[in-house]
């Protein structure tokens, strides 16, 4: 128990130095040139109190629950060694884990054009089909780079048959299938498929799912825009909250509680039930850790729940009227360098990030820190919130920033690190979640009413443009890495395999 408390103490401070800057930049701005409704304010700081509460739980519960069992149930089907069983199940793992994640229900009921259930299987069939790619991938050790080289291609030709209203749609679902139900369970799912291969290529093969499962999404959406023909997507605007009163501000958390209790209940029962089938077929785990996975689970719920209420309760609103305040000032150009800081601090607090930042410094021994990769993520976040409030205060299509951007990132993909290729792919995909979705996406949205623009074409892609440029920015840093590892001598990994290829036989066989 006294462990407990000391992990909860540990994630709570993590939380905290995450969130706190995000308010303190609201505050400021609120008291000085956007003003903002009591109202709005408070829900904002409630919201602001469960956000920190429910990021310690998550974490906490990712670590004792959802990353372990992706690592067993990884191991598990690898060793199968029947390639059609491990299509199979990676195909039904896949759809399962993408059914579940609360952000694709959200978009896919702000999508009227397409019925919700039919962009939610299309989806989970896109993500079910790439997490085989990538697992396959992983298995005959094939480059990453050459993949990407050939499936974006095929998504960019796609798009030129696609109304241009519905690219953000299709471009949004692959950042938001890959949040922090989809994230833990498919990274976890990577450390065990390495671990069965054994070779010294496995950890940085470990990376890249996240990638992959990023693409399948963004061609499901785009074929169906192309077979439903539909004229444009639209969303449901944001309510900004009228709570004059204390009693009416807590109806409002009092009635979203209940919704994200249910939605997020619905989305762990398929995660429990596969795992329970491997738990009962191949896993045979002892009581004790059986245990450890159901409080960890039990943590993983609580913190979502309270989570996804902050967010979308409290930060959404005051995210849409930011929006319309700052925009609607004679020097609206002041939304960029405000967006720009919001996203430095902002992917922070992603739930995803961390178990991203922390699996990766911890596969790689602490060559690549938690702290680097924090950085340029926030650096790339950063960079795409001003490009997105570019777009919205000119009307620039969004392919005209998409197209090059991922050009550079597959270009640098040949000059990088197969490991930074790895990780910066993946971390596209985990830095646009809940909390771009919940704030920067209604920050856009409310600029963009403000300038007059078309909401649709111009504010949505948020989500699009914060899972493009940590791509760019991670691969800078492996090359950064890479300038200093030649200036040192050999690297890390290369002086590991140094070291082991100079062991005689006998040495090799007892290791």
């Amino acid at each position: 128990m006294n462990l407990y408390r000391t992990k909860l103490s540990e994630k709570l401070k993590e939380s905290l130095e995450a969130v706190v800057p995000i308010i303190a930049i609201v505050l400021i701005v609120s008291f000085t040139i956007a003003p903002v409704p009591p109202g709005i304010l408070m829900a904002f700081i409630i919201g602001a109190i469960l956000l920190v509460v429910g990021m310690m739980f998550f974490t906490l519960g990712a670590e004792m629950s959802m990353t372990p069992m992706g690592e067993r149930i990884g191991t598990r089907i690898a060793q199968s060694k029947r390639l059609p069983v491990i299509i199979g199940l990676c195909f039904v793992l896949g759809f399962i884990i993408t059914i579940s994640e609360p952000d694709l229900q959200v978009l896919a009921g702000q999508v009227p054009s397409v019925s919700n259930m039919t962009l939610i299987l299309a989806v989970a069939v896109g993500v079910g089909i790439f997490l085989v790619a990538a697992v396959l991938r992983m298995l005959f050790s094939k480059p990453l780079s050459y993949m990407l080289l050939i499936f974006y291609p095929v998504v960019f030709i796609l798009t030129f048959f696609v109304s241009k209203d519905f690219l953000a749609i299709a471009f949004d679902s692959g950042g938001v299938t890959t949040g922090p139900m989809t994230v833990p369970f498919i990274m976890a799912l990577g450390i065990g498929f390495s671990a069965v291969r054994s070779d010294k290529y496995a950890e940085t093969d470990s990376f890249g799912l996240v990638s992959l499962c990023s693409i399948g999404p963004v061609l499901a959406v785009l074929l169906l825009g192309i077979i439903y023909h539909p004229q444009g997507g639209s969303y449901s605007e944001t309510v900004i909250p009228d709570a004059e009163t204390s009693v009416a501000l807590w109806k409002l958390f009092e009635s979203g509680i209940p919704h994200y209790m249910k939605e997020i209940g619905g989305s762990l029962l398929p995660i429990i039930l596969f795992f329970t089938f491997f738990q009962v077929v191949s896993l045979k785990l002892k009581k004790k850790t059986l245990i450890k996975n159901l409080v960890g689970i039990l943590y993983t719920y609580i913190g979502l729940v309270l989570f996804l209420t902050g967010v979308n309760v409290g930060f959404m609103p005051v995210g849409n009227y930011l929006g319309q305040v700052i925009a609607g000032l004679p020097y609206r150009w002041v939304i960029i360098p405000i967006g720009m800081l919001i996203g430095y601090f902002i992917v922070k607090a992603e739930p995803a990030v961390y178990v991203l930042n922390h699996q990766v410094e911890e596969l790689t021994d602490g060559a690549i820190s938690a702290r680097s990769m924090g950085v340029s993520l926030s650096v790339g976040v950063s960079l795409s919130v001003a490009l997105a409030m570019i777009r919205v205060l000119t009307g620039i299509p969004i392919l005209w920033f998409l197209i090059p951007g991922y050009g550079v990132a597959i270009g640098l993909s040949f000059f990088v690190p197969k490991i930074f290729t790895a990780i910066a792919f993946d971390s596209g995909g985990v830095a646009s979640g809940p909390m771009t979705a919940t704030f920067l996406l209604p920050l856009a949205q409310g600029a963009c009413v403000a300038v007059g623009g078309n909401l649709v074409a111009d504010a949505f892609g948020v989500v699009a443009m914060v899972a493009m440029t940590p791509l760019i920015t991670i691969q800078i840093l492996g090359m950064v890495y890479q300038l200093k590892q030649q200036k040192n001598g050999a690297g890390v990994f290369a002086g590991a395999a140094d070291a082991f290829g100079a062991l005689d036989e006998n040495a090799i066989i007892e290791l």
